[in-house]
Parts: structure tokens; sequence; C-alpha cells
């Protein structure tokens, strides 16, 4: 679970008991299922290259409690925001509104599709995955609503199955052309480990995290208006090498299939921009692979050498950072104990992820909060985290 020391923020669990808020507004006992956030230690804009990711899931979770109505109707609460939508069953476009309810229309729509008998449901929704700081509050909210609503109507669907058709959910109702990582993650997340996901294949492998080592998030408390188009713009950048790559290559399908040499030996006529993005792909999976085997072999310096690497490919390949995010990465590189850092999540803003030694934690909070705050005028929230287990049922909801 997140731990919140003098001087940070945890949300380790929702605030509001979803389950209280359920009884007050609906009749019944609720059944309740949380799914957690993530964060992303290495392997950033590969998963829907086909590529390879490091994430580990959070004590972060969005908390979703559910009970079952006699009609073909869907009464939504969401307790962050205090508003109550309502949506039928029968309607499956799959036209985004913007809205937060999207994501759970969008998977109520996308288990229809799949031929299950969804029943009508009373839900609250309660969030413990900040918004908008790259943790994946959306796949969190999705998987946990396809748990609720695959429980209420009495239907199952295998974790990998639950995964794909929350992500297919996102990419057709809110438009956001994400891959698989988020949704694996919330999944199949495992208490003390990092899950090295092949995202063309789905196969995973768990790499035990060392317990002198923690794994310290940054907020930097701003999110960048230009960040949700930005992000499929990228994705057709990485399409484009791809289609251009291809008549040269014709056996390949994703960036994923391309080495940096076949980049740099072929891609010399690629619209510059393009060729950047695909570097920053071919090498971040480089980069994934190597880390792995740095983490296999307890070489933790190392694995934070490659931290600092994949950041300063996003930020000049990539182009997804941004003044914040390379602040709080400069910043904790002059920090004692402090092996690596980077930005994680889509960029634009959101959190930045650090890997420190357990006996320099107290000591990294308080420098990155004073020097962040003292270049930006923003106070940062600042989690220290263990790694979560996945999705599943609640048989007693944490406290409020």
């Amino acid at each position: 679970m997140a731990v919140a020391p003098p001087g940070s923020s945890s949300a380790s669990q929702p605030t509001i008991s979803a389950a209280r808020v359920y009884r007050m507004r609906f009749p019944g006992e609720p059944a309740v299922f949380r799914a957690p956030g993530r964060v992303n230690l290495i392997g950033e804009h590969t998963d829907y290259n086909d590529g390879f990711v490091m994430p580990m899931a959070l004590g972060f979770a969005t908390h979703v409690a559910v009970g079952p109505r006699e009609d073909r109707a869907l009464h939504i609460f969401s307790s962050n925001f205090d508003e109550l939508c309502v949506h039928s069953l029968d309607d499956n476009k799959p036209a985004p509104t913007k809205h937060w309810s999207d994501y759970v229309r969008g998977v109520a729509g996308i288990l229809t599709a799949r031929g299950l008998q969804l029943r009508g449901a009373n839900l609250v929704i309660a969030g413990g995955v900040p918004i908008g700081s790259g943790l994946s509050s959306s796949a969190a909210l999705e998987v946990a609503t396809a748990f609720a609503l695959l429980h209420n109507s009495s239907c199952t669907l295998d974790r990998k199955q639950i995964a794909l058709a929350c992500q297919q959910a996102e990419n057709q109702y809110t438009g956001a052309r994400c891959g698989i990582m988020d949704q694996f993650i919330a999944c199949f997340g495992r208490a003390g480990n990092a899950l090295l996901i092949d995202c063309r294949s789905l196969e995973w492998q768990l790499f035990p995290l060392r317990q002198q080592y923690r794994i310290a998030i940054c907020n930097t408390g701003v999110k960048h208006e230009v960040a949700f188009s930005e992000y499929n713009r990228r994705r057709a950048d990485c399409e484009e090498a791809v289609a251009y790559l291809q008549p040269q290559l014709p056996r390949i399908d994703a960036l994923r299939d391309v080495t940096l040499s076949q980049l740099q030996e072929l891609g010399r006529g690629m619209r510059e921009v393009a060729f950047r993005r695909a570097r920053h792909v071919i090498t971040e999976n480089e980069r994934v692979t190597q880390a792995s085997g740095a983490l296999r072999a307890g070489k933790m310096e190392r694995f934070g050498k490659l931290m600092l690497a994949s950041h300063e490919s996003l930020r000049d390949d990539y182009e997804v950072s941004c003044d914040e995010l390379d602040i709080m990465v400069s910043l904790a590189g002059k920090i004692e104990g402090v092996l690596g850092a980077r930005m994680t999540g889509g960029g634009f803003g959101g959190c930045t992820v650090n890997l420190v030694r357990e006996d320099s934690v107290a000591h990294f909070q308080k420098e990155i909060a004073a020097g962040y705050e003292s270049a930006t005028g923003i106070t940062p929230q600042i989690y220290v985290c263990d790694a979560a287990d996945g999705a599943g049922r609640l048989t007693e909801e944490p406290p409020a």
C-alpha cells in the first residue's frame, strides 16, 4: 500500500466508502470490487507498438459497489463527482461524450457486444487513483466496472479477456488509442512484484522488487491540455513509420519487429518526426529487455541508468515530456540515494517514478518537495509505494 509520511499525500484507498454510499442511495447490500492504478517502471509508449513494458500495480485503487436492478438500466453514481448518470444497456453506440461515464458505458457496451447478457445494475464508484496523474485512473475504473458488471450478471470472463475488453472500451468509447498495458496490470498485478509484459503475446513474467529499494512517485500537479490529442498523434506517427518501412521489410507488423540498425539504414527518407518516434520505441524496447536482466541480477544501479535514458528518449525523440517533468527528474538526479528517475505515463504532466534506496527515502521526499516548489511554485504530492495485487472482490471494505 502507499505510504504517506509528512509532506506527502496518500490515496491508497478511496476516502469515500463505495459500499456505504451505495447503502445510502440504493436498496440491498452491494458486492464491492477494486482495481488498482499502476506505475510503469520502464517501457513507455511501447505497448501500442506490440512492445515490452514493466509496470507494477499500486495500492491506489478504484472501488465499484454493485447491486442488481430489474430493468435494463445502469444507474451509476460517482462519489468523487457527486453525480448520478443513467444509461440504458440497449444503447451501445460508441460515441465519446468526454464525460467520465464513457468509461462505464464503454465497458458495458463491449461486454454486450461480446455476447454477454448483462443485467441492469446500480453502481457506486469511489476512485482512489489520482485523476490526471498518469497512474491510470481510467483503466482502474474500467476493470473494476467490468468485474462488477460480470458478477452482477452471473457471467464469467478470464482476466486476459477482461483486460482486452476494457482496452477496447477505452479505444472506442473515449477515443483514446491506448495500448493494453494499463488494463493488463490492473488485472494481473502481484504484490511485491513488477511484471514484464509482452504486449503482443500477452505473456508475462514476475520480477520481485528488492526490499532495500523503494519506488517513489512524484506528482507534478500539472496535466497539459494537449495530452489527449498528442497521445493519438504519437500513435499515428508510429503507424506512419511502419508503413514507410513495410515495403522494404514486408514481414514487419509493428515497430516491435524493427531493429535500430534497420531503422537507421532504411528510414533515411522517412519524415524526420516519424523517424524519431520510431527510434524511441525501438530503443525503449531494448531498454526494457536490459532492465529486466538488471533487475533479475540485482544490478539496481544499471536499472536506474536505464530509467534516466528512457526519460531522455521520451523528452527528445518522443517529445511527451514537459518543463515540470524535466525539472522533477533533474532534481531527483542530484539527490543522494536516488538510482534513477523518469516520467511515467502518457506524458505532458502527471508523475515521475523514482528508484530510491530505502534509507534515503525521507531525505528524498524532503529535498524533492522543496526543490520542486522553489522551481515551480507547486507543492508536489509524493507517494512511496509497494507493488499491489490486481483486481478482485473485496470481502470487507477498508474503513472510510
